[in-house]
């Protein structure tokens, strides 16, 4: 049985079509990273999961049951844009007034096990409004985790945080899911750092999902590359150009042959041609650069 299953998912707003036709699959157990531009149709179709908004066709099941079921719904678990917390309220008392609305036997006992859970202990005492932006992350993940429900949907819960903010976020997001009891749907544009958690991927464009596949899937299909490094890049970017199709020159100034071609070949290429290379090594695409290039051959 997965977490969720969408089958042909449509959502108009007037002559708008946000989500056209959408198919999804999240296996149980799975962090599944849900990717797309802004204006794809990721957090309407989030909100349609989780009910907030109705659909306009096609269905969404959870655990083999319809979404509008009332059970099922208690099973989810919801951070879209931002957890509504009363800013001069402490982090402890904001969840035990959550734990109160949910009716959750042991209140005081479930807020403390979640707030160990999510990291934020140590700051119960803080109140929300002088949280760090990871830290009210964190309380909403928090408030979400209340009433120990089997499926979270997260939306852009990366965003802001500092390297040691995503770190914990990670350490958050793996814990969560070790016992393969829960599922995470977690929409991010920091694809780098989404691909260190992910067990699974959804790529969707103009309201479609264009890419479904596992994290395995997408290590076989990313593509290893050549990297070099020489005093006179340009030159030697001209000449490679000349025996490889794709040739291209990264941020950190790594000229990049993606053909398949061993560095030896590269090396005593550019030496025959009078361009000595002072770095080189084989590598691979991540996530980042596979989705850019999905995009690209999209448009």
């Amino acid at each position: 049985m997965n977490a969720i299953e969408i089958k042909n998912l449509t959502k108009n707003f007037g002559e708008k079509q946000a989500v056209a036709g959408l198919d999804m699959t999240v296996p149980m157990g799975s962090i599944y990273g849900f990717i797309g531009e802004n204006g794809s149709g990721k957090s309407t179709t989030e909100k349609m999961i989780c009910g907030l908004i109705p659909k306009s066709g096609g269905s969404i099941t959870l655990y083999g049951r319809d979404n509008r079921d009332r059970d099922v719904r208690a099973s989810v678990g919801v951070l879209i844009e931002a957890p509504g917390c009363f800013p001069g309220l402490t982090v402890f008392d904001n969840m035990m007034l959550e734990a109160k609305n949910l009716d959750i036997p042991d209140a005081e006992s479930a807020v403390i096990n979640t707030l160990k859970l999510v990291r934020m202990e140590g700051a119960a005492g803080n109140k929300y409004k002088n949280c760090s932006l990871g830290m009210k992350q964190r309380v909403g993940i928090a408030m979400a985790l209340l009433g120990d429900p089997t499926l979270l949907v997260l939306d852009e819960p990366l965003n802001g945080l500092d390297a040691d903010g995503m770190r914990i976020m990670r350490e958050v997001f793996l814990d969560i899911v070790k016992d393969k009891k829960r599922t995470i749907l977690v929409s991010s544009h920091l694809l780098g750092e989404l691909q260190k958690v992910a067990t699974h991927y959804g790529i969707i464009r103009h309201g479609r999902m264009i890419r479904e596949m596992t994290a395995e899937e997408l290590d076989a299909d990313c593509r290893t590359y050549v990297a070099l490094k020489t005093a006179d890049i340009k030159r030697a970017k001209e000449l490679l150009l000349i025996k490889y199709l794709r040739v291209e020159v990264d941020e950190e100034e790594y000229i990049r042959v993606y053909d398949s071609v061993s560095p030896e070949e590269i090396v005593s290429y550019l030496y025959d041609m009078g361009i000595c290379v002072t770095e080189i090594m084989t590598d691979k695409i991540g996530l980042e650069e596979y989705y850019i290039d999905l995009m690209k051959e999209g448009k």
